[in-house]
């Protein structure tokens, strides 16, 4: 199974391209998607979009693993945070792929083993579990960590399909 997984930010979306093969996971790409300070909201929708089908075209993943809507203090970083996130499941939806949401803590607590984990252990632990040879950037990390926790979510034997937020999107 191939995986797209996405940490949503205005000016720092990270994502990932994860497959599982067996008991095997690799991280076929990772990258961020930086918006510069200057470039209006919406330019960095857009290339936040055109980056994000980028990959799913070329990689054909069948599902979209993202971070769920959080708590925050602003309610204008709200708004935002949630464009980022809207464009990103649009570009799944617009291909078909399952759309499957994990709360931050629950992917910390996945990855490292406690839910109030930092971002560098985090980091730290994407480069042990997967073998990189270099330490991705931690936006980047964010992402093959929700992809992780999502691969191991629907790996468990104890995993009840119901219970999960997915959305399909498939209209066959």
């Amino acid at each position: 199974m191939r995986i797209l997984s996405v940490d949503p930010s205005l000016r720092g979306t990270g994502y990932a391209i994860l497959e599982e093969s067996g008991s095997r996971i690799r991280c076929l790409e990772y990258s961020v998607i930086r918006n510069p300070p200057k470039l209006s909201q919406e330019a960095c929708l857009i290339a936040i979009h055109a980056a994000l089908e980028a990959s799913i075209i070329k990689y054909n993943p069948v599902a979209l693993s993202i971070e769920k809507v959080i708590f925050v203090q602003s309610y204008a970083t709200a708004i935002v945070l949630g464009a980022a996130r809207g464009v990103a499941v649009l570009a799944a939806a617009q291909k078909g792929l399952s759309i499957h949401e994990y709360p931050p803590k629950r992917v910390k607590q996945a990855v490292v083993g406690r839910g109030a984990a930092s971002k560098d252990q985090v980091a730290f632990m994407i480069r042990a579990l997967l073998g990189l040879t270099e330490t991705p950037p931690s936006d980047a990390a964010d992402a093959i960590a929700i992809g992780l926790t999502h691969l191991r979510t629907m790996a468990s034997p104890l995993a009840n399909k119901s219970v999960l937020t997915n959305r399909s999107t498939k209209n066959k």
